[in-house]
């Protein structure tokens, strides 16, 4: 039903008459993802899609009957047409691709060779995405540190950096910044105002990683795996272009723009379909150019995929009412939150939207979560850029970086996490990951703050 066209002027339900109460079955989504795997793991890893699936009827029945089938129906497709489905073809196309690159030779996972891995996949994350930086090293990461024991602290960080702060200097590296460009901030705006900050939390998450992975080898002291000095090497190079191929597609996305389409009832701008197209192209392309043997060296398996296609099918219609509330602004339920980003005489103040945007990023998807500050903020990019440049700075590293304080803050933190454990290692669970974050990347954030949004 949600997928039949039909008219969108009947499917509109404004956000100031929405209360917080239609937040619930997104809350209930969240307390399962966290609580589940805990309580119930056989039950959960068996039916994770259709746990999810009832939660979002626990929205769709009571929005329908509130509201009217129409708007509940409009609310859905508005939903997958105009963010689920360009997501998951996205994250399709870097998953399957990142799958297909070998990096061959005997790479050791010693503190010194796991910290300059980081650092490797922090660096390209702004050139190719958080995403395709995340599948293209999580699995080198993993055989280079499978005879160690104390190692979870590396997919941790992996985490904190390659899948999250390393993507803050291009609109090719984290989805809120690419919204950003659409709206019409400029492509290297980015990189020149947010270099100071990602370089300064980048730093110090690579000396405190250094410091945390030299312990847990003193302390384990494990023996390498014995094996013949090889040169390091990349096979499955055809995958690379394709992910040239792939940041290709993003970013003509923001440079033509001919014009808006209809997809089952909704309008889309056509550069987006067929960006769509050449992802789902690029995709099956990866598939048929890349020999079986290299993706099974690669350990190369599609539960991770699903996992993320369904858990975040879910998250993305349960959030819906609780973006409406936000955007709603001052008229919304959230009115109490809105009014925290300017002060007495009206300013914005850049430190508050450093964490509102941050805060709520991590745990809603950070790409809507910027555009409502983005327009809390006025919506006018040349003003941002200009005047506002500290308030934009605030909202895009509140999204870029805080998406990282959770496994649901960004998609690729979730893909690595099922990676990681595919290939046998104990990770985090939901809230044993957010006090990592909690321990090492809030006070961190305090600096950030204090440094440059005071």
């Amino acid at each position: 039903m949600v997928l039949l066209p039909g008219p969108a002027a009947a499917a509109v339900v404004e956000g100031a008459s929405l209360g917080l109460g239609w937040g619930l079955p997104f809350a209930g989504l969240l307390l399962s993802i966290a609580l589940m795997p805990l309580l119930a793991g056989r039950l959960w890893h068996h039916h994770y899609g259709k746990i999810a699936a009832l939660w979002v009827l626990a929205l769709a029945l009571p929005f329908a009957m509130a509201f009217g089938p129409g708007p509940m129906i409009g609310l859905f497709r508005h939903v997958l047409v105009q963010d689920y489905l360009p997501f998951i073809a996205l994250l399709l196309a870097l998953y399957t691709t990142g799958g297909g690159v070998l990096l061959r030779g005997r790479l050791v996972g010693t503190p010194a060779a796991n910290t300059a891995l980081l650092a490797a996949g922090t660096a390209i994350a702004s050139l190719m995405g958080t995403t395709g930086a995340a599948m293209l090293l999580i699995r080198p990461l993993l055989r280079a540190n499978a005879f160690r024991r104390r190692k979870t602290h590396s997919f941790v960080f992996f985490i904190f950096l390659v899948a999250n702060i390393g993507g803050g200097l291009t609109p090719l590296g984290d989805p809120p910044l690419y919204l950003g460009f659409l709206k019409g901030v400029g492509f290297f705006w980015t990189a020149s105002h947010l270099f100071a900050e990602v370089l300064f939390c980048a730093l110090l998450l690579l000396a405190a990683y250094w410091a945390l992975d030299s312990w847990a080898w003193a302390r384990e002291r494990p023996v390498p795996p014995e094996a013949p000095p090889g040169r390091l090497g990349v096979e499955g190079k055809v995958n690379l272009a394709l992910i040239g191929g792939i940041v290709a597609l993003v970013l003509l996305q923001g440079l033509w723009q001919p014009g808006e389409v209809a997809l089952l009832g909704e309008r889309i701008g056509l550069e987006r379909l067929l960006a769509m197209a050449g992802f789902l192209g690029i995709t099956a392309l990866s598939l048929a150019l890349t020999p079986r043997a290299l993706r099974e060296a690669n350990s190369f398996a599609w539960g991770a995929m699903a996992e993320v296609a369904k858990l975040f099918a879910a998250i993305f219609l349960c959030m819906a009412p609780v973006l409406e509330i936000l955007k709603a602004g001052p008229a919304g339920a959230a009115a109490g939150l809105v009014a925290l980003t300017s002060d007495a005489a009206e300013a914005p103040v850049p430190w508050v939207y450093f964490w509102l945007t941050g805060g709520l990023s991590s745990f809603l998807d950070n790409a809507p979560t910027y555009l409502v500050f983005f327009n809390l903020a006025g919506g006018n990019a040349v003003h941002l850029m200009g005047e506002g440049a500290l308030v934009l700075a605030a909202i895009s590293c509140g999204a870029v970086f805080m998406g990282a304080n959770s496994y649901i803050g960004n998609a690729p933190n979730f893909m690595v996490k099922a990676i990681a454990e595919e290939s046998g290692v104990r990770m985090p669970s939901f809230f044993g990951y957010c006090a990592w974050a909690a321990a090492v990347l809030l006070p961190l954030f305090l600096l950030v703050t204090f440094v440059f949004f005071r």
